[in-house]
């Protein structure tokens, strides 16, 4: 009997270990997929940028690269999807506009790879796969680049762990075999921030380890339930998933009735927490499609619901002129006034951290932080916190 997969790779795995009912629709079934809005939205700049690194590629650019050829290629792309909307048109525009101004000054003669396919053999099983861009930075290092249109930000855990990186890191070792130290980066292309993270030989052997038994356990499965997870509201085929139907209705698939039972109640809350998920997607979803209404309209009465768009106004207080007229209304010095009205927003803080030590090495970045946190204060608040533990290698 053939194989089920006539190879494996990252989408596939991913597909299969988050929700087993949708990689049965798109691999086995082969059900025609209907992309979100955010799956088009991340494929349409793939293509922006791609077609713009492989011109410096190409022409062997030296210097800054041209935002006229980049805003001429957006709108080019732009023509021939099915994306609509002038917000979204100027969301990515500027997402394209900050690439070209954060590449710098870019050398396209040390760009080894755009959209680089790899072949990697890993047991019986083929694992394919196509790396966004690779970068040689010196006669030792590589630098594989990932772009990312999410709107949050990986974690720290969520970077290290990988698996899509894990596999790039594999498939380089051997394109590569003259890099002794292979960089790992997440490029967060709505925020300017590249992510990185790196692998040791040993993670590297766990993981095509891990990749082969999957591929063995994706060959001899015979049944693949729905699993709900955060993703389903942006999944290609929630229209035809039962559990997805069953969580908009509100349905919950476990209930706990002894709350003695700690297990029990456990299970249910992480299932609660999904559906919550969920249904949240769906209401941003429908409320895009009110709200584009809206545009045009004072108002919507709809099922008697009234629906409305209004401004809400925040005052911005710039800290110099603030502190200068607080100063002369109190007799009070300015750093008593800054002590009393002042904080650091901690992700304003750790981004701008993250930006100016890309250039520092580990280090420093460590000093930085620790000088920082030396005259920070504690302060303790009671939270619930729940995160998933994670399994894989």
């Amino acid at each position: 009997m053939s194989p089920r997969n006539e190879h494996l790779s990252h989408s596939r795995i991913d597909r299969f270990e988050t929700c087993p009912l949708a990689y049965r629709f798109h691999y086995i079934d082969e059900v025609k997929p209907q992309p979100s809005l955010a799956q088009r939205f991340g494929s349409f700049i793939h293509s922006v940028l791609e077609r713009l690194v492989a011109e410096a590629v190409d022409t062997n650019h030296q210097g800054p690269l041209s935002r006229e050829r980049a805003q001429a290629l957006f709108t080019q792309e732009w023509g021939e999807t099915e994306l609509v909307g002038v917000e979204l048109f100027d969301e990515g525009l500027q997402i394209i506009k900050r690439f070209v101004g954060d590449e710098g000054l870019l050398d396209g003669s040390k760009i080894l790879g755009v959209e680089k396919e790899f072949r990697l053999p890993v047991g019986p099983f083929t694992l394919l796969g196509y790396i966004d861009r690779v970068d040689r930075i010196d006669d030792d290092t590589i630098e594989i680049i990932d772009y990312k249109t999410n709107r949050q930000l990986f974690s720290r855990e969520e970077l290290d762990h990988s698996l899509q990186l894990s596999i790039y890191c594999a498939a380089a070792r051997k394109l590569w075999p003259w890099a002794k130290n292979i960089k790992l980066t997440f490029s967060m292309l709505r925020h300017g921030v590249r992510l990185r993270t790196h692998r040791t030989p040993e993670q590297i052997e766990s993981v095509l380890g891990y990749v082969e038994a999957v591929g063995h356990k994706m060959e001899n499965a015979t049944d693949f339930p729905p699993r709900l997870n955060a993703n389903c509201g942006y999944c290609e085929y929630r229209a035809r998933c039962p559990a997805y139907a069953n969580a908009l209705s509100g349905d919950r698939l476990v209930q706990s009735e002894n709350v003695a039972d700690l297990a029990a109640v456990a299970k249910e809350r992480e299932e609660v927490a999904r559906l919550v998920k969920i249904l949240y997607a769906r209401k941003d979803e429908l409320e895009r499609v009110l709200k584009a209404e809206l545009k045009d309209k004072d108002e919507l009465v709809l099922g008697g619901v009234r629906y409305r768009m209004y401004t809400a106004e925040k005052l911005v207080y710039p800290i110099e002129p603030t502190v200068e007229t607080l100063v002369h209304a109190t007799g009070k010095s300015p750093d008593e006034i800054l002590k009393a009205i002042t904080t650091v927003n901690n992700k304003a803080l750790d981004e701008f951290v993250t930006q100016i030590s890309e250039d520092k090495d580990d280090a420093k970045v460590a000093m930085l932080m620790a000088d920082l946190q030396a005259f920070a204060e504690t302060t303790n608040t009671a939270k619930f916190w729940a995160k998933k533990v994670h399994r894989g290698p």
